[in-house]
This record gives C-alpha cells, structure tokens and sequence, in this order.
C-alpha cells in the first residue's frame, strides 16, 4: 500500500509537470452540456471487456457491448438512454437498458455543478454486481482550472440503499495534430471510491440462485456452511474506502467525431466485500459522433 501511495503523488507531480495553458480542451461528448452553449444530439457505442463498478467486478467476467445516446439542451438540461448486451449472454437481445436525466449549471468562473438522476433495467438473476438498486442519483461539483479537480456523490437505491464518494484529479492534454481537424488527446485521471456494500448482499443471494438454477454445487453440497465460504458479508453497512482508480484514456477528434479508447487500473482496499486487495484491469473502446 506504501508503494501504492508513493506511486500516487508521482502520478500527481507528472500531471502537473505535463500541464499546459492554453489550447482546446476535448471532453467527452456525452457530457458535455455547459461548454457547448448550443443544443447538441449524441450517440455512441461502446466495448468493455468488462463491466466496473467503481472499480469492482462481479465474479464471472462480463465482457459487453452498449449503445449510447443523450440529448443536451443549451439551458444544461439533458437526457440519455443506453442499452448493454454482455457477450456471454446469448439469452437475451439486451442485458440491461439505462435512462437518465440531469441539469449542469455554472457555480461560477471555474466550477460547475451537475444534478442527474438515472433509472436502469436489469432481468431478474442480472449478473451486475449493482443490480440490487436500479436507481441513482448523482451531484458532481468540478472545478476547470490546469488541473481539473471534481467531487461527486452517488445515492444508488432500489433493493438495498447505498452511497458512494468519489473525488477525482484530472488533466486534459492535447498530444498532437495529425491535420488542420484532427487532434490526439490525452485525460488521464485519478479518483477514489468510498462507499456503503449493501449492494454486494443482494449479487451473493442472487449468484446463488442463479448458480443452483445453472447446476453448480453450492456450498453446503461442497462441505462447509454458507456463512463459512462467503464470510465476507458482516461489513456492507460501514462507509470505507472501496477502490483507487487510475483512468487513462486517449483520443481521437475529428470535428462531431470522436473515438476513444482507455485503460483502467483499479486497486480495491481490504474493505472492498469483492476480491479485496486486488488489482483490477479494464479495457474499452468507444466511438461517439454529435449534431
């Protein structure tokens, strides 16, 4: 963990050594309402080769495929929808939907506030580990500054009640221009994920059903009581650090279009109720175009 820490303070110092002023700063264009001061129409889609939940992973790998799409009004106000299908579920056309709606409004010179709310979908026995609460409710405050610097909390509800801290450090990098419209970026980020796991409860109840209906022996059959093999499940209610992620995205831009690809590194604590103390890895590829 001491390594872990001094890695983070080089990470910080070299994000502020790369830190330039001046240039344009390109952000993802499904969030981006304030700075566009125009009504803009996005869609997207994306590959993960497995889903993260705040750094987290259920127990079987769920590699997937979205669609994406939100509507930002020049007021900030916004929607967006989203449709994921894991590769591995060959049941069904779609594995979980999401829809959203939200408000981002400017708090001054440099900060900005956003306030959403997201309601998903999931089947019964969903092997998404936030599947317990369909509902979410988001406030971000960012500050823009050299460094980009933001606070957001998350009140996730539904079948059980949880919350979520995350703070993040961010900085937007323009690498280089290929011709007159296109530019390679860089926006690295940093954050840590504290939260409540009651959520992780209900995945364990609902693994276990969906095991036993798929055949697999279960922990009394195997020798041992449930309490014995799953003995983690006695510290959801405490809110503890869950997670230290490292985002490292890079980018494409060419006018409305946009494609991204990005790496992530979670390291989860002792406290995380899923494989605590390991390092998560995490890759995606995403594709966006704005009118």
């Amino acid at each position: 963990m001491k390594q872990f820490y001094l890695s983070l303070i080089a990470f910080f110092t070299w994000v502020i050594g790369m830190a330039q002023s001046g240039g344009d700063s390109t952000r993802l264009p499904l969030t981006d309402s304030i700075q566009a001061k125009k009504s803009t129409f996005t869609i997207g889609a994306v590959y993960a080769n497995d889903a993260s939940y705040y750094g987290q992973r259920s127990d079987e790998r769920l590699p997937y495929v979205a669609l994406a799409a939100a509507y930002h009004h020049r007021s900030g106000f916004y929607l967006t929808g989203m449709g994921y299908r894991l590769l591995n579920d060959s049941a069904r056309l779609a594995s979980a939907y999401s829809l959203g709606a939200g408000f981002s409004f400017p708090l001054g010179k440099s900060f900005t506030a956003d306030l959403s709310y997201d309601y998903s979908i999931y089947p019964k026995f969903s092997p998404f580990l936030q599947a317990a609460n369909p509902h979410s409710v988001n406030l971000t405050i960012a500050r823009e500054s050299v460094v980009d610097l933001s606070i957001s909390g998350d009140y996730a509800f539904g079948k059980t009640n949880d919350f979520f801290i995350t703070p993040q450090i961010s900085r937007d990098i323009d690498l280089f221009n290929i011709g007159r419209n296109d530019l390679v970026s860089f926006n690295p980020s940093l954050d840590m994920t504290a939260g409540t796991q009651h959520f992780y409860e209900y995945y364990q109840e609902e693994k276990g059903i969906r095991d036993s209906i798929l055949g697999i022996l279960m922990p009394p059959v195997l020798g041992g009581s449930p309490s014995e093999q799953n003995p983690t499940i006695k510290t959801t209610n405490r809110f503890e650090i869950l997670s230290y992620n490292l985002k490292l995205p890079v980018s494409y831009n060419r006018n409305h279009l946009k494609l991204e690809v990005s790496g992530q590194f979670s390291l989860l604590s002792k406290q995380a109720q899923s494989q605590p103390g390991k390092v998560n890895s995490f890759f995606s590829a995403a594709f966006y175009y704005q009118f």
